[in-house]
């Protein structure tokens, strides 16, 4: 009988320790929270009180029932999933092209190049989101170029800010590195033979590429796939920011359920739901990975 050695037990019990702290405990806090009552000011109301020297609980289903009075919120999920997907596909498309020509180029440039991917998170989130409400903004270059090309054509002028154009294109912006670098990771590691003996077989560039690159660097795609995915599910500052009434995701709702209606149950109640679909998002990544490499 095998049985897994201490010392690797002992490796993965920080990891668990974390998951364990920083997910599954406030998770459970705010399933628990989803059937409560808001408070009179807000926030969270008791949970039980003595009536006549008897414990009695004060819980309910009506966060949840809410939920699915109206189709507003589903419909704000579907949109929020939409973007998800629109900017998860975009960053695909950027940053593959991108991670494979770091990886195929000189070993002296890439470190260069790696930095350069990297090099925006040295400067604040916020502010580099600000840097676009100026590009976007009404009497900004862009949006004056694109309008005098529309005029010269007879055609009407477009407003960039508050639009959804400009939150997909600030999501891919901000989250376009979460796709390269997996990738980069990926493809780097790729064995050089493999495309030289496909070449030696016949097959040209593009039969290379969707024969063999593109297969090997699945498990890349994944991972680069959930880092971009779930994040964009749960923005709410780039929506609000860039986005305006348009651009609203549910992250929004949930932002404007804690902090400005402070209805803290149905807000758990509509984090329970984002987060369930992120897990999914990383079990259905899983599934896929654990399928392993096509053979080439």
């Amino acid at each position: 009988m095998n049985r897994t050695p201490w010392k690797k037990r002992l490796l993965t019990l920080p990891p668990l320790t974390y998951l364990l702290i920083f997910f599954a405990v406030p998770s459970l806090i705010m399933l628990f929270a989803s059937f409560r009552y808001a408070g009179e000011y807000g926030g969270l109301a008791p949970w039980y009180y003595y009536e006549e020297g008897k414990l009695s609980f004060d819980l309910t289903l009506e966060n949840w029932q809410r939920l699915f009075e109206t189709d507003i919120y589903l419909r704000l999920f579907i949109k929020s999933i939409g973007y998800a997907l629109l900017t998860t596909l975009l960053c695909v498309l950027l940053g593959y092209p991108l991670a494979l020509m770091i990886a195929r180029s000189a070993k002296k440039h890439r470190d260069l190049l790696l930095l350069l991917v990297i090099l925006p998170f040295w400067s604040n989130f916020l502010v580099r989101i600000y840097a676009w409400m100026i590009i976007f903004s009404p009497t900004g270059a862009l949006t004056k170029m694109i309008n005098s090309v529309l005029t010269l054509f007879g055609m009407a002028p477009i407003t960039l800010m508050y639009s959804s154009t400009a939150v997909i294109v600030a999501l891919v912006y901000v989250h376009l590195p979460f796709m390269v670098l997996p990738l980069y990771a990926n493809l780097e590691k790729h064995n050089p033979a493999l495309l030289d003996a496909a070449q030696d077989l016949g097959a040209n560039g593009w039969h290379r590429f969707w024969n063999v690159t593109w297969p090997l660097s699945l498990p890349g795609v994944y991972a680069g796939s959930i880092l971009v995915f779930i994040p964009v599910l749960g923005m709410f500052a780039i929506p609000e920011l860039l986005g305006g009434t348009d651009g609203i995701m549910i992250a929004n709702v949930i932002k404007q359920q804690f902090v400005e209606s402070r209805d803290w149950p149905f807000g758990s109640v509509l984090s329970m739901v984002i987060t369930a679909a992120a897990v999914l998002v990383v079990l259905l990544g899983a599934r896929f990975a654990q399928k392993g490499v096509p053979r080439v």
